[in-house]
């Protein structure tokens, strides 16, 4: 199949090398004036291994059969603007944070197009052409309606390393995600440190569980199968030096993504009368971070 990724940071990376690994045609778009930065062939670092990548690199949206959406929440609209000059695009695939910019995408490109999926992982991308994929985990979870389209591409992605599912239930599909990303990203980025340092301070711990409460307590109301006693042990369990993109995005002055993934809890706890005190305490502090960051930069 043909594959255009749009949005060469980790994540688009990693499924763009990984694609081509395994003997898809991939296309990885990015802004014209960033084109010729570029080389022919791209290099990967992982746990999986490690291997150059043959890709084409395009400045506008190819026609293909999957549109892979990796693009920041922030860069969401800016992307929209490029699908629209798409010649022919089949199914839309997002791996945005969060799970707002699924209303979004359906509203511009209908529901048949669109096919939920989230990918977990830590993933950077350290120069132009040369992506790392730093935890020993990589899990593409994608929506049951894209099974038919996908399952070939994924059965090669497991050959890789890849845990691959497809999850019918659309809800709990990305509320999965969001339960274990939420609370990863607002509590690193909020103090500053990696998963295990967060893990091992009693108050730093204490936060990190409540937000993990209180995002569980969210998506059971809006109607996902969520247990916080199931999602702690998964974060203890992470890699100790692993860190999340937001808290990279701050301490490097850009924008972070905490509207779209603390912002999404905010308002689903919002909708059924919640109160989420620990996680906008969280979103405070990184904001107070953030224009820190950003001043100094």
């Amino acid at each position: 199949m043909r594959h255009a990724i749009l949005g060469a940071g980790g994540v688009g990376g990693m499924i763009g090398a990984s694609l081509a690994r395994v003997g898809e045609a991939v296309t990885l778009v990015v802004r014209p004036e960033t084109i010729g930065d570029h080389p022919p062939s791209i290099q990967f670092d992982s746990p999986f291994g490690r291997w150059p990548a043959e890709v084409a690199w395009a400045s506008s949206v190819p026609a293909a059969d999957v549109l892979w959406l990796t693009v920041k929440a922030t860069q969401l609209e800016g992307a929209l603007r490029s699908i629209a000059d798409a010649p022919s695009t089949g199914a839309i695939v997002p791996l945005l944070n969060g799970i707002d910019h699924l209303q979004r995408l359906r509203s511009k490109f209908g529901s048949e197009r669109v096919i939920p999926a989230t990918i977990a992982g830590e993933m950077e991308r350290v120069s132009a052409g040369h992506f790392v994929h730093r935890s020993p985990f990589a899990v593409l979870n994608i929506s049951g309606r894209g099974r038919s389209l996908l399952q070939p591409v994924s059965e090669r992605l497991r050959t890789l390393g890849f845990t691959c599912n497809f999850v019918d239930d659309e809800t709990t599909l990305m509320w999965t995600k969001l339960a274990f990303l939420g609370p990863f990203a607002l509590a690193t980025s909020a103090f500053g440190k990696p998963i295990g340092e967060v893990v091992a301070n009693p108050s730093t711990w204490q936060q990190l569980e409540g937000c993990v409460r209180e995002t569980c307590m969210a998506g059971q109301a809006e109607g996902a199968k969520l247990d916080a006693e199931t999602v702690l042990p998964m974060i203890k369990a992470a890699p100790p030096a692993m860190r999340s993109s937001m808290q990279k995005d701050v301490e490097h002055g850009r924008a972070p993504e905490l509207d779209a993934i603390g912002g999404a809890i905010v308002r689903a706890a919002s909708r059924h009368g919640l109160q989420v005190p620990v996680t906008q305490k969280l979103m405070a502090e990184i904001e107070r971070r953030a224009t820190t960051s950003q001043r100094a930069s």
